[in-house]
């Protein structure tokens, strides 16, 4: 592992380094190649399978660098592209299935659906919402009910060791570990001198707070993240831009605070 790592920046994908409706990062090109450029790590942090990180982190250039998948409940490690077997995703919905009915009805999860419909409620293509549902630690869906009814739903799966995170589309299901308990474990193996996180959901909020720095990034597409600690101290920022662009522009604006170019 490497011990002289400048900078390591942990970041959510949807919503925040990729545009929420067309899934693109070119603009936050720039910022990347500065990143490239002074060889900084970036972590890729997200809901998403193995096999939907391993793409990306290919396309982005970033195979070397390990990369948090389903909400933190998996790692895939440096330039390994093997799908982990799916043991803990089978006991998550076995959970899910000794639910009450009535509470596991407002539950729509990826493996209650057909591919055709992943790619209806996520925008993806047929054959990239084939590879969100090649999952093995947790399960995203749609939450039909009152939040009233949530807290019952998810009071009753932790009884069965099953926890819930609310990211920005979905409410996601797994046997435990979250983004920043990987986060730790990343920044212990590689003990970079600065650390920034990125992120635009309730489930990213602990890792924006145990980074040097934080960024919420705009989504106009959800509601914003309450107003954190942090952001007293200058610890966490906000963008004004959503998604790739305001990624890039906090992450060039870090940079030039850091003294990194």
């Amino acid at each position: 592992m490497k011990s002289n790592t400048q900078l390591i920046v942990f970041t959510d994908l949807d919503g925040t380094l990729i545009d929420h409706e067309t899934y693109s990062w070119n603009e936050a090109q720039p910022a990347l190649t500065v990143l490239h450029q002074i060889s900084a790590g970036v972590v890729l942090a997200s809901s998403k399978t193995t096999p939907e990180i391993s793409t990306l982190r290919t396309s982005l250039g970033l195979d070397h660098w390990p990369a948090i998948v389903e909400n933190g409940a998996g790692i895939l490690p440096p330039n390994e592209t093997i799908i982990p077997a799916g043991d803990h995703y089978e006991a998550v919905r076995e959970a899910l299935n000794r639910a009450p009915e009535d509470l596991r009805d407002l539950f729509r999860g990826f493996g209650d659906v057909s591919t055709a419909q992943v790619a209806e409620i996520t925008g993806l293509s047929l054959e990239d919402a084939a590879l969100a549902q090649q999952r093995a630690f947790s399960e995203p869906g749609q939450w039909l009910g009152t939040d009233v009814q949530k807290v019952a739903f998810v009071d009753h799966l932790k009884r069965d060791g099953v926890i819930a995170q609310q990211g920005g589309r979905f409410l996601t299901l797994s046997l435990g570990g979250n983004k920043v308990d990987q986060m730790r474990a990343i920044i212990d193996a590689y003990k970079p001198q600065h650390t920034i996180a990125l992120g635009d959901a309730p489930n990213d909020i602990q890792m924006l707070e145990n980074a040097d720095y934080g960024v919420v990034v705009a989504n106009p597409n959800r509601a914003p993240l309450p107003h954190l600690t942090g952001e007293k101290t200058g610890q966490i920022i906000r963008t004004a831009s959503a998604g790739p662009t305001g990624w890039a522009e906090a992450v060039l604006t870090l940079l030039n605070k850091l003294e990194l170019h």
